[in-house]
C-alpha cells in the first residue's frame, strides 16, 4: 500500500508561493514606467537643534513643442497679397467659468422671516440653481419666464431650479409689496 504523506506547514508555504507568484506572471510582461517623484525636501539644522525644511520647487514647465503651439503663418494666395491674421490680446473667457459674482449651481436658502427682500435686487446661477423660498404660502410666488425654470411647493417652502439658461424676474410678495429679483442663469 502506498503510503500518503501529510503536508508541512513548510509545504502549504511553498505551494502558496507558487500560486502568488504565478498569479503575478500572468500580469504580462510589459514593462511599466515609474511615477515622477519629487526629491525630498532639504532640510538646515540650526544651532537651537530644530530644523527648518524648504519647500520643493516646482519643476519647470517643459520647452514648447511643435504639438503644443498654434501656427499662426499661412501661405500667400497665389495673388500675392497679404494675408491679415486677426491677433486677440486676451483670450476669451471659457464658456465653463463663470463671473465672479455668481454661484454657480448651489440651492441658496432665502427666509423670508429673516431676509428684507428689498435688499436683495438680483442673483446669479449656474444652470441647476435653486433658489429656495422659506416661509411663503402657495401660489405667491410668481416668476415671469415659466420655460427657464422648474418650481414646486411643499409645507412653506417654494424651490425654483433655472434649468435653461437666460434672465427671470421672481416676484416675491411680503408685507403688501411685490419685491421683485432678477435672477441672471448663465
Amino acid at each position: 500500500m502506498a503510503e500518503r504523506r501529510r503536508a508541512t506547514p513548510r509545504s502549504a508555504a511553498a505551494i502558496s508561493l507558487l500560486a502568488l507568484l504565478a498569479g503575478v506572471a500572468a500580469c504580462g510582461d510589459a514593462p511599466v514606467a515609474p511615477l515622477p517623484v519629487q526629491p525630498p525636501a532639504p532640510s538646515t539644522a540650526t544651532p537651537g537643534g530644530s530644523a527648518t525644511v524648504t519647500a520643493p520647487t516646482p519643476p519647470s514647465p517643459a520647452p514648447p513643442t511643435a504639438a503644443t503651439t498654434t501656427a499662426t503663418t499661412r501661405r500667400p494666395p497665389a495673388s500675392g497679397a497679404p494675408i491679415r491674421t486677426p491677433r486677440r490680446s486676451t483670450p476669451p473667457p471659457s464658456p465653463t467659468t463663470l463671473p465672479d459674482a455668481c454661484l454657480g449651481a448651489v440651492r441658496y436658502d432665502l427666509v423670508l422671516a429673516e431676509t428684507e427682500l428689498a435688499l436683495v435686487r438680483s442673483l446669479c446661477f449656474a444652470t441647476g440653481g435653486v433658489l429656495r423660498i422659506r416661509g411663503i404660502g402657495p401660489g405667491e410666488v410668481t416668476v415671469d419666464r415659466e420655460d427657464l425654470v422648474s418650481r414646486s411647493y411643499e409645507a412653506g417652502v417654494v424651490d425654483i431650479r433655472f434649468v435653461r439658461v437666460g434672465t427671470v424676474v421672481v416676484t416675491i410678495p411680503q408685507n403688501g409689496t411685490a419685491y421683485p429679483i432678477t435672477v441672471v442663469v448663465v
